[in-house]
């Protein structure tokens, strides 16, 4: 998610600020209950034995609390300024077996009671990651494909309408219309599946550049424990998962810890003033990535980032109250365990606390070695990106992130694609980008892409151009890291997002009832989408089976006249990928690339299947990447 740029009145936040306040000292009247229990339920035998409880209800927090099961043991319990919570602290031995226990608080001559479940662990494939072999495709649920049109609202929700009509309302779209479609990633080449966030979005229409808009980008939590209903709910979520790993593929969770929505169950009645980070009036972030790294930055610049606001209505958590982090590390743990997904990738990452970031990836990775997590840090330079991930500079703070969102390629990419070749223009760029992936401890585990929900659609930055388009796809499935798609792109889905971000996540033809076009099929693509979408296809296939290209080490070479080189190669297998940037046919003499092409005199084209009986020259189209297999 980036920043906004429409305008937002103040009168909402400081509204919800002062509600916030009031909440504090309300609700005392009511009858003590337990009304919730976040987590909603754990495991035995996790690594970590340490278990906070959220307990939540009409003076909940009032009541000392005790527990009488075998290997469970209720170490402390914290209250804060809400008399409507308590956090306990629990211990779970490693011998405790699966069953349920009672929670019991006494006030006095009253008594509150809960069942909470303890599960035994299942076999069942998680955290599996994802890695250089794999070919991720991001999918907006609400706007991909629709199976079933009795979800797509509910009178008892802050948002009853569905409009597909309306760029700015929900379409319908849902988990069981992904899940319908799995044979068509796996089509295509997918291996993976990241889903925009699927946590239930129970917001009112907000207005946002002079329009209502709904929150079905899913940015705006308001339950951790559900999945938005709309999209079929926690159930089919979980079915989806396992649909996926049946046919060996990964599934990629949309994490935000930075922000909820202004309706989530717990801002509506704050446990204490300081869950959020509060202003006198509201504060919105700067947005500039500068004082994360600057050695001069002013303190006050460095709050004004981490602490302001994202938007007036998503509140900003303070990660900083160790009740919070808490929260929001034990629901990811939750997730990986139930759901079963593969990897984390993680919203607005640079907008978070930094000890909190390091140690929730911690969390995970301790109770899930093979998990991959990869965050969104929008910014424009190396040093910038590698900031936010594991790296080799000498900053004074470390990340343990293993991965992030390679922005900085994608803004090379482009420019490649839009500027005519120079010294640093063209082709030129991504050559300096790659060549300063010393910074980062693995460059290979950074993921890439040509655009994505909150971008202007790749295929119309390009100017339609389908060479182009071609080249930027060679590129994306040809170098390091981990090759994101945004849906669509493969069909030449296009659009700039003028008046709004709406624009670029149109609804995927054929995935609703009532469309003309259906785009799934070869049958319903125009001739120019199915050579596009053959193009990928040809391509990631070849990519998937063939391991020099995907984790094999990258050469490459300075970029001459127009002409960009690079070989992927292992010891079993070299690849040449061959650029010519430029609108002539070129002539590529390989005398300069005889370090990598000795021992090899043939070459098969890997997407016309051609074949190339000799090496000294090679003819490179205009605007043309070739893909070669080299043989002896």
């Amino acid at each position: 998610m980036k920043q906004h740029s429409f305008p937002f009145s103040l009168a909402r936040p400081l509204a919800l600020l002062v509600c916030i306040l009031l909440s504090l000292s309300g609700s005392t009247q009511q009858k003590a209950a337990i009304t919730r229990v976040d987590p909603t339920f754990w495991w035995v035998g996790m690594k970590d034995q340490n278990l906070q409880l959220l307990v939540y209800g009409p003076n909940a927090g009032t009541f000392t609390y005790s527990i009488d099961y075998p290997g469970v043991t209720l170490v402390k319990t914290h209250t804060v300024e809400n008399p409507n919570y308590a956090f306990l602290n629990l211990t779970l031995a490693p011998q405790t077996k699966a069953g349920t226990f009672t929670l019991t608080g006494r006030n006095g001559k009253q008594k509150l009671t809960r069942q909470y479940q303890l599960k035994a662990r299942t076999n069942e494939p998680k955290a599996q990651g994802v890695n250089a072999s794999d070919f991720i495709y991001l999918v907006l649920p609400d706007r991909f494909a629709n199976a079933d049109p009795k979800n797509d609202a509910f009178k008892n929700m802050a948002d009853t309408q569905a409009d597909r009509s309306n760029p700015f309302l929900r379409h319908g779209g849902d988990l069981k219309g992904i899940q319908n479609h799995l044979g068509y990633f796996e089509e295509l080449g997918a291996t993976a599946l990241w889903l925009n966030p699927i946590i239930e979005n129970d917001q009112p229409l907000t207005e946002e550049g002079g329009t209502q808009r709904s929150a079905y980008h899913g940015y705006a939590f308001t339950d951790h424990y559900q999945v938005d209903r709309r999209l079929g709910g926690n159930d089919a979520y979980k079915k989806l998962i396992q649909a996926a790993h049946t046919r060996g593929m990964k599934v990629v969770k949309d994490a935000v810890y930075n922000h909820v929505g202004s309706n989530h169950w717990f801002i509506k009645d704050l446990p204490s003033k300081d869950w959020l980070n509060q202003w006198p009036a509201y504060t919105n972030t700067s947005h500039k990535f500068q004082p994360t790294i600057d050695p001069h930055a002013a303190q006050a610049d460095y709050e004004v980032l981490r602490k302001g606001w994202f938007v007036p209505h998503m509140p900003d958590l303070n990660q900083n109250n160790p009740f919070v982090a808490n929260y929001l590390i034990q629901h990811a743990l939750w997730t990986v365990e139930h759901f079963g997904v593969d990897a984390w990738r993680i919203d607005t990452y640079l907008y978070n606390e930094d000890e909190f970031m390091n140690r929730c990836n911690q969390a995970l990775l301790n109770e899930y070695p093979t998990i991959h997590i990869f965050g969104e840090s929008w910014v424009n330079n190396v040093v910038a990106q590698a900031r936010f991930v594991q790296n080799t500079i000498n900053f004074p703070f470390k990340s343990n992130q293993p991965g992030t969102l390679d922005f900085v390629l994608f803004n090379a990419i482009n420019d490649a694609l839009n500027q005519n070749f120079g010294w640093d223009e063209g082709v030129s760029k991504i050559h300096q980008t790659l060549a300063q992936d010393a910074v980062y401890q693995d460059p290979m585990k950074l993921v890439t892409f040509l655009d994505n929900h909150d971008m202007n659609r790749y295929f119309s930055v390009i100017g339609e151009d389908l060479n182009k388009y071609k080249m930027g796809m060679t590129w994306l499935l040809t170098l390091r890291g981990i090759p994101s798609l945004y849906y669509g792109t493969e069909i030449l889905m296009k659009n700039f997002k003028d008046p709004s971000d709406a624009e670029v996540r149109k609804d995927f033809p054929g995935g609703f009832a009532g469309d003309k076009e259906n785009k799934f099929t070869a049958a319903g693509r125009t001739e120019r989408e199915n050579e596009a979408f053959n193009f990928v296809k040809k391509l990631a296939q070849y990519r998937k089976n063939t391991p020099a290209l995907h984790s094999g080490k990258l050469t490459q070479f300075v970029p001459q006249e127009g002409i960009y080189v690079y070989f992927r190669h292992d010891e079993k297998k070299t690849v040449l990928v061959a650029t010519n940037s430029t609108d002539k046919e070129a002539e590529l003499k390989t005398e300069r690339y005889k370090e990598r092409l000795q021992g090899f005199s043939k070459a098969r084209n890997v997407l016309t299947d051609q074949n190339l009986n000799t090496l000294t020259t090679i003819k490179i189209p205009a605007k043309t990447a070739l893909v070669l297999e080299l043989q002896p």
